[in-house]
Protein backbone atom coordinates (compact mmCIF):
# COMPACT_ATOMS: atom_id res chain seq x y z
CA UNK A 1 0.00 0.00 0.00
CA UNK A 2 1.48 3.51 -0.82
CA UNK A 3 1.92 6.28 1.84
CA UNK A 4 1.58 9.47 0.00
CA UNK A 5 3.20 13.13 0.98
CA UNK A 6 2.77 15.82 -0.56
CA UNK A 7 3.63 15.42 -4.37
CA UNK A 8 5.26 12.00 -3.77
CA UNK A 9 4.52 8.51 -2.26
CA UNK A 10 6.26 5.37 -0.67
CA UNK A 11 5.64 1.90 -1.40
CA UNK A 12 7.52 -0.32 0.74
CA UNK A 13 5.70 -3.57 -0.34
CA UNK A 14 6.59 -3.00 -3.86
CA UNK A 15 9.93 -0.86 -3.11
CA UNK A 16 9.32 2.02 -5.02
CA UNK A 17 9.45 5.52 -4.64
CA UNK A 18 7.82 8.20 -6.90
CA UNK A 19 7.71 11.93 -7.52
CA UNK A 20 5.44 14.03 -8.96
CA UNK A 21 3.85 10.20 -10.55
CA UNK A 22 6.97 9.03 -11.41
CA UNK A 23 9.26 6.22 -10.23
CA UNK A 24 12.11 7.71 -9.01
CA UNK A 25 15.24 5.89 -8.15
CA UNK A 26 16.75 4.71 -4.71
CA UNK A 27 19.35 2.25 -3.88
CA UNK A 28 18.78 -0.35 -1.50
CA UNK A 29 19.87 1.48 1.45
CA UNK A 30 18.73 4.66 0.65
CA UNK A 31 15.43 3.04 0.16
CA UNK A 32 15.32 1.48 3.82
CA UNK A 33 16.70 4.42 5.39
CA UNK A 34 13.26 6.60 3.94
CA UNK A 35 11.19 3.77 5.59
CA UNK A 36 12.95 4.05 8.80
CA UNK A 37 12.10 7.64 8.97
CA UNK A 38 8.65 7.60 7.67
CA UNK A 39 7.44 4.72 9.90
CA UNK A 40 9.50 6.59 13.01
CA UNK A 41 7.89 9.79 12.45
CA UNK A 42 7.79 12.37 14.32
CA UNK A 43 10.45 10.64 16.56
CA UNK A 44 14.40 11.53 15.61
CA UNK A 45 15.88 8.32 14.70
CA UNK A 46 19.30 8.86 16.38
CA UNK A 47 22.29 8.28 13.97
CA UNK A 48 23.67 4.91 16.06
CA UNK A 49 20.49 3.44 15.68
CA UNK A 50 20.53 4.21 12.13
CA UNK A 51 24.15 2.89 11.37
CA UNK A 52 22.74 -0.29 13.09
CA UNK A 53 19.70 -0.78 11.42
CA UNK A 54 21.25 -0.01 7.85
CA UNK A 55 24.42 -1.95 8.08
CA UNK A 56 23.66 -4.78 11.37
CA UNK A 57 27.07 -5.77 12.74
CA UNK A 58 29.22 -3.77 10.48
CA UNK A 59 31.66 -0.78 11.30
CA UNK A 60 30.70 2.09 9.13
CA UNK A 61 31.73 5.50 9.10
CA UNK A 62 28.82 8.48 9.27
CA UNK A 63 29.85 9.72 6.03
CA UNK A 64 28.12 6.92 4.34
CA UNK A 65 24.91 7.44 6.38
CA UNK A 66 25.16 11.27 5.32
CA UNK A 67 25.56 10.04 1.50
CA UNK A 68 22.06 8.16 1.57
CA UNK A 69 20.27 10.86 3.05
CA UNK A 70 21.52 13.27 0.66
CA UNK A 71 20.43 10.89 -1.96
CA UNK A 72 16.91 10.53 -0.46
CA UNK A 73 16.88 14.27 -0.31
CA UNK A 74 17.94 14.60 -3.86
CA UNK A 75 15.26 11.53 -5.31
CA UNK A 76 12.66 13.95 -3.37
CA UNK A 77 13.63 17.53 -4.65
CA UNK A 78 14.31 17.92 -0.50
CA UNK A 79 16.50 21.34 0.12
CA UNK A 80 18.35 20.41 3.33
CA UNK A 81 18.22 24.48 3.96
CA UNK A 82 14.21 24.19 4.16
CA UNK A 83 13.56 20.42 4.35
CA UNK A 84 9.86 19.46 3.58
CA UNK A 85 10.29 15.88 4.49
CA UNK A 86 13.91 14.82 5.77
CA UNK A 87 14.74 17.01 8.67
CA UNK A 88 18.41 16.81 10.53
CA UNK A 89 18.56 17.43 14.07
CA UNK A 90 21.80 18.22 14.57
CA UNK A 91 24.27 16.19 16.73
CA UNK A 92 21.61 13.26 16.98
CA UNK A 93 19.99 11.88 13.95
CA UNK A 94 17.47 12.36 11.36
CA UNK A 95 13.66 12.51 11.33
CA UNK A 96 10.79 12.56 8.77
CA UNK A 97 8.88 15.60 8.93
CA UNK A 98 6.35 15.36 5.61
CA UNK A 99 2.52 15.48 5.96
CA UNK A 100 1.15 11.69 6.25
CA UNK A 101 -2.28 10.59 6.04
CA UNK A 102 -4.65 10.83 8.94
CA UNK A 103 -3.61 7.45 11.13
CA UNK A 104 -7.35 7.25 12.55
CA UNK A 105 -9.74 4.41 12.53
CA UNK A 106 -10.86 3.31 9.07
CA UNK A 107 -14.68 4.37 9.76
CA UNK A 108 -16.14 0.72 9.00
CA UNK A 109 -14.24 -2.72 8.51
CA UNK A 110 -14.98 -5.44 5.55
CA UNK A 111 -15.73 -8.43 7.82
CA UNK A 112 -12.87 -10.56 9.45
CA UNK A 113 -12.65 -11.25 13.59
CA UNK A 114 -9.33 -9.12 13.93
CA UNK A 115 -7.45 -6.35 11.91
CA UNK A 116 -3.99 -5.33 12.33
CA UNK A 117 -3.51 -1.99 11.29
CA UNK A 118 -0.32 -0.48 10.63
CA UNK A 119 1.34 2.78 8.72
CA UNK A 120 1.59 1.05 5.52
CA UNK A 121 -1.87 -0.69 5.12
CA UNK A 122 -4.68 -2.95 7.53
CA UNK A 123 -4.55 -6.60 7.38
CA UNK A 124 -7.70 -9.22 7.66
CA UNK A 125 -7.23 -11.82 9.93
CA UNK A 126 -9.60 -14.85 10.18
CA UNK A 127 -9.41 -17.75 12.58
CA UNK A 128 -6.04 -19.63 12.97
CA UNK A 129 -2.90 -18.69 13.48
CA UNK A 130 -0.80 -15.84 11.91
CA UNK A 131 2.63 -15.28 11.96
CA UNK A 132 4.52 -11.75 12.29
CA UNK A 133 8.14 -11.31 11.00
CA UNK A 134 10.94 -11.37 8.18
CA UNK A 135 9.66 -14.68 6.85
CA UNK A 136 7.81 -14.78 3.84
CA UNK A 137 4.93 -16.31 5.79
CA UNK A 138 4.67 -13.16 7.67
CA UNK A 139 1.22 -11.67 7.60
CA UNK A 140 2.67 -8.41 7.78
CA UNK A 141 5.58 -7.58 5.08
CA UNK A 142 8.69 -6.10 7.20
CA UNK A 143 12.05 -5.94 5.81
CA UNK A 144 13.95 -4.96 9.39
CA UNK A 145 16.85 -6.76 10.37
CA UNK A 146 16.10 -5.86 13.89
CA UNK A 147 12.87 -7.94 14.10
CA UNK A 148 12.93 -11.76 13.89
CA UNK A 149 12.41 -13.90 10.80
CA UNK A 150 10.12 -15.54 13.10
CA UNK A 151 9.16 -13.24 15.87
CA UNK A 152 5.76 -13.20 17.18
CA UNK A 153 2.55 -15.44 16.55
CA UNK A 154 -1.76 -14.24 16.52
CA UNK A 155 -4.04 -16.96 17.12
CA UNK A 156 -7.37 -16.00 16.08
CA UNK A 157 -9.99 -18.10 18.04
CA UNK A 158 -12.95 -17.10 20.63
CA UNK A 159 -10.22 -14.60 22.30
CA UNK A 160 -6.58 -13.33 19.72
CA UNK A 161 -4.16 -13.89 22.10
CA UNK A 162 -0.38 -12.54 20.81
CA UNK A 163 2.68 -14.68 21.62
CA UNK A 164 5.92 -13.95 21.39
CA UNK A 165 7.79 -16.40 19.66
CA UNK A 166 11.85 -16.11 21.67
CA UNK A 167 12.49 -12.58 19.74
CA UNK A 168 15.91 -11.19 20.19
CA UNK A 169 14.20 -7.53 20.59
CA UNK A 170 10.92 -8.69 22.41
CA UNK A 171 7.22 -7.90 21.20
CA UNK A 172 5.80 -5.17 23.30
CA UNK A 173 1.86 -4.80 24.14
CA UNK A 174 0.80 -1.11 25.17
CA UNK A 175 4.21 -0.60 25.98
CA UNK A 176 4.71 -3.46 28.17
CA UNK A 177 7.30 -6.55 27.41
CA UNK A 178 5.23 -10.02 26.26
CA UNK A 179 6.51 -12.71 27.72
CA UNK A 180 3.85 -14.97 28.09
CA UNK A 181 0.71 -15.32 25.81
CA UNK A 182 -1.53 -12.40 26.00
CA UNK A 183 -5.11 -11.51 25.17
CA UNK A 184 -5.80 -8.71 22.65
CA UNK A 185 -8.59 -6.01 23.37
CA UNK A 186 -9.79 -3.69 20.62
CA UNK A 187 -7.15 -0.95 20.18
CA UNK A 188 -4.21 -2.35 21.79
CA UNK A 189 -1.08 -1.29 20.78
CA UNK A 190 1.81 -3.82 19.87
CA UNK A 191 5.10 -2.80 18.83
CA UNK A 192 7.59 -5.52 16.70
CA UNK A 193 10.94 -3.83 16.44
CA UNK A 194 10.20 -0.49 14.42
CA UNK A 195 6.82 -1.38 13.62
CA UNK A 196 3.79 -0.36 15.53
CA UNK A 197 0.27 -1.97 14.56
CA UNK A 198 -3.03 -1.46 16.20
CA UNK A 199 -5.40 -3.86 16.77
CA UNK A 200 -9.36 -3.96 15.90
CA UNK A 201 -12.02 -5.61 16.55
CA UNK A 202 -14.98 -5.24 14.09
CA UNK A 203 -17.77 -6.36 16.90
CA UNK A 204 -16.51 -3.92 19.46
CA UNK A 205 -16.47 -1.10 16.97
CA UNK A 206 -19.83 -1.83 16.05
CA UNK A 207 -21.12 -2.10 19.71
CA UNK A 208 -19.17 0.95 20.52
CA UNK A 209 -20.67 2.61 17.49
CA UNK A 210 -23.96 1.23 18.61
CA UNK A 211 -23.93 2.78 21.93
CA UNK A 212 -22.60 5.95 21.07
CA UNK A 213 -25.86 6.14 18.58
CA UNK A 214 -28.18 4.78 21.40
CA UNK A 215 -26.52 7.74 23.68
CA UNK A 216 -27.45 10.67 21.41
CA UNK A 217 -31.18 9.59 20.85
CA UNK A 218 -31.52 9.29 24.65
CA UNK A 219 -29.90 12.87 24.85
CA UNK A 220 -32.19 14.08 21.62
CA UNK A 221 -35.25 12.67 23.37
CA UNK A 222 -34.12 14.17 27.02
CA UNK A 223 -33.78 17.81 25.37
Amino acid sequence: MEIRFADCAFDAERRQVFRDGQEVHLSRKAFDLLGILIASQPRVVPKSELLERLWPQTFVVEGNLANLVAEVRQALHDDPSSPRFVRTAHGLGYAFCGPLPSEEYPPTLPPADCWLLFREGRVPLGRGEHLIGRSSKSVVPIDDRTISRHHARIVVGDEVTLVDLGSRNGTYLNAERVSAPRVLRHGDRLAVGSLLITVLMPDSMDATTAHGSQATEDAERDH
